[in-house]
């Protein structure tokens, strides 16, 4: 038997089971509840937050043989729903099925009553993808379908979709799952898999994931197959070929102390790695950016999706330095970041953005200028 990957084995069944979309599931249950349900919905977000899977929940729930409210999982419309053989759910890729032609026979096939269950369900993935003139051809069909026919779209671009298909649509907009709701449910993960991951490896696979729960999913996938039964935060690092966060944070120490044998050295170090430099220029501007939102902001955990370690330490570093050279460094490895993306050498640029951004320090802010240019005319 093929091995199912976690992306496709944890996909949630039951509103319940889905990660960070509180909300849209809230506004879902209740819909149902009160049978409110629109004909027509489109659900928007990036990648891997549960779009598609929020679709074949409403699916299950409004053709459920023992629920009105909630799909029950169990039951025969359930069952076939799950393992994809109902005949009454038309789940569409809009990438390949995207002609004006396709469209004309899936509205051929909705005049039919279903064949088992109590509704027809049209889900379209990537909607966005359609040609003008499937759209064009959908527009009478959506504003007044057959009662039996219930529409549900996904799309990672909704500002591509029509405002003509989106005025006919209830919208629901999905956001990013948060680092917090991405490491415990990721912990669940691993202690169903029998895998122990330590709290610093699950902070990477949070942060590596930005907001995506299958991106996440496919990175377990990868680590539990290099650590076995125990995954550290080295084992990361090592098979994803990323940078430790502790790296970025002594070279900025570094850097802001103006340490350049120390920050070269470090550069060495990454380099002989095999780490890409561009993708590690990068995440240090990040890191910078991060120390920028907790030397500016009094609460920077509502920006900041970090471990409780990681904020920590940018605090430390962000209260010994003003705003002006955090900033300054900033501006120094941004600018060194855009010129990286057109240069064949990006180790030499890189060094070179390092011996910049180490003489910040001797460059004094305006601010401290105007003060003593007071002070030498309050003088005379």
């Amino acid at each position: 038997m093929s091995y199912l990957v976690l992306a496709r084995k944890c996909r949630p069944q039951k509103f319940q089971d889905v990660v960070g979309q509180k909300p849209v599931v809230r506004i879902l249950q209740n819909a149902l509840k009160r049978n409110r349900v629109a004909h027509a919905m489109i659900f928007s977000g990036v990648r891997g937050v549960g779009k598609t899977t929020l679709a074949r929940i409403m699916a299950k729930a409004l053709n459920c043989h023992n629920h009105a409210e909630a799909p029950c999982d169990h039951c025969s419309s359930c069952e076939d729903i799950k393992a994809g053989n109902s005949i009454d759910l038309h789940e569409i890729d809009g990438a390949s099925n995207r002609g004006i032609q396709e469209i004309r026979d899936l509205k051929e096939n909705l005049r039919f009553l279903p064949a088992s269950e109590k509704y027809k369900i049209v889900i379209i993935d990537e909607v966005h993808m359609l040609t003008t003139e499937a759209f064009n051809a959908l527009l009478k069909t959506l504003e007044e379908p057959p009662e039996h026919v219930f529409f549900m779209f996904a799309t990672t671009e909704l500002h591509k979709v029509p405002i003509t298909i989106l005025s006919r649509c209830q919208r629901y907009e999905l956001k990013r799952v948060s680092f917090v709701e991405l490491v415990s449910f990721f912990g669940k993960i691993a202690a169903q898999e029998g895998v122990d991951v330590s709290p610093e490896a699950l902070d990477i696979v949070a942060r590596e994931a930005d907001g995506s729960v299958r991106d996440g999913l496919s990175l377990l996938d990868q680590i539990f197959s290099f650590g076995g039964q125990t995954i550290t935060e080295d084992d990361l690092t090592q098979v994803l070929g990323l940078v430790d966060n502790r790296i970025f944070a002594h070279l900025a120490a570094a850097l802001l102390k103006a340490d350049l044998g120390t920050v070269l050295g470090l550069l060495h170090d990454i380099y002989a790695q095999g780490v890409n430099i561009k993708r590690f220029s990068l995440g240090l501007l990040q890191y910078f950016r991060s120390l920028l939102i907790c030397k500016t902001c009094r609460t920077p955990t509502d920006i900041l999706d970090i471990s409780d370690q990681e904020m920590a330490d940018l605090l430390d570093i962000a209260a010994k330095y003003s705003f002006e050279t955090l900033s300054n460094v900033f501006n120094i490895i941004f600018q060194g970041v855009e010129g990286m993306r057109y240069t064949s050498y990006p180790r030499a640029a890189l060094e070179i953005v390092f011996i910049k951004a180490s003489h910040v320090g001797e460059v004094a802010p305006v601010s401290a200028l105007l003060g003593r240019l007071d002070a030498l005319l309050a003088a005379e």
